[in-house]
């Protein structure tokens, strides 16, 4: 996959800069690198809109894409939501969930929210960083946010289940960070969710959920493959992807 086309981006207004080398968190054998814009206060959701659309990414207020010396295993991806096909599993998911309650609220600290997304990490991502995240840190990476951003908190039986962070874009929704209770038996509160986000991006007559950074030789990363059609961006073109990988 070449870099995105940098002469779309909007020069005028900001700066980019590149990181030094870094170990990848995604394939340690590597060293990544990552191209930074600047200022964050000048990104509002039209600028915004035009970076994710080449390939960037935001976490909490830093606007970012892979710039990676000798690696180009990100591929940016994103879901038409019209042209959504449904798995078995992806429907039982539905049905699974049905009973969820959302609701938004402030981009604010809660802390049943961060006492939820603590217990997420120690369980989905032991060893990682970010289950030892304090809630300053918590708050940091995902209440920070120079745009719209939509909180959104999911509850069954009025116990909270799971928390969603959504930029609103100029032609979608993109899919910040979800979290949700490791601990219930069968439950499918991840593939519900993107699901859920799409039906959001139909109901806002918005085309794309654009799902981050997709690793084809990433485990933790193959659930984004099971949506179809999944679009990579590619030589500076968004475009379906065939991914060799049978759904249930």
């Amino acid at each position: 996959m070449s870099l995105p086309d940098d002469s779309r981006l909007p020069f005028s207004l900001l700066q980019f800069y590149s990181t030094a080398p870094y170990v990848c968190s995604y394939l340690p054998d590597r060293m990544a690198r990552s191209q930074v814009a600047t200022p964050a206060h000048l990104i509002d959701t039209a600028i915004y809109s035009q970076l994710i659309h080449s390939g960037f990414r935001r976490s909490g207020p830093f606007i970012y894409r892979p710039r990676c010396d000798a690696c180009h295993a990100c591929m940016p991806v994103r879901l038409p939501v019209d042209r959504l096909e449904l798995s078995r599993s992806q429907r039982r998911a539905q049905q699974r969930h049905a009973n969820l309650e959302a609701r938004e609220r402030p981009l604010l600290y809660d802390d049943a929210h961060y006492r939820l997304y603590a217990r997420y990490q120690a369980r989905r991502h032991p060893g990682g960083g970010m289950d030892e995240d304090s809630d300053e840190q918590y708050s940091q990476f995902l209440l920070a946010s120079p745009m719209e951003t939509r909180l959104m908190e999911f509850t069954e039986n009025g116990v909270l289940c799971m928390v969603s962070i959504i930029d609103v874009l100029d032609d979608g929704l993109s899919s910040v960070y979800t979290f949700f209770d490791p601990d219930v038996p069968g439950a499918s509160y991840g593939t519900y969710n993107i699901l859920w986000q799409a039906a959001l991006c139909q109901r806002l007559n918005l085309p794309y959920l654009y799902l981050g950074y997709w690793i084809r030789e990433t485990r933790k990363m193959t659930y984004k493959a099971s949506f179809r059609p999944l679009q990579g961006y590619i030589d500076q073109i968004w475009r379906d992807l065939s991914v060799d990988k049978t759904r249930a």
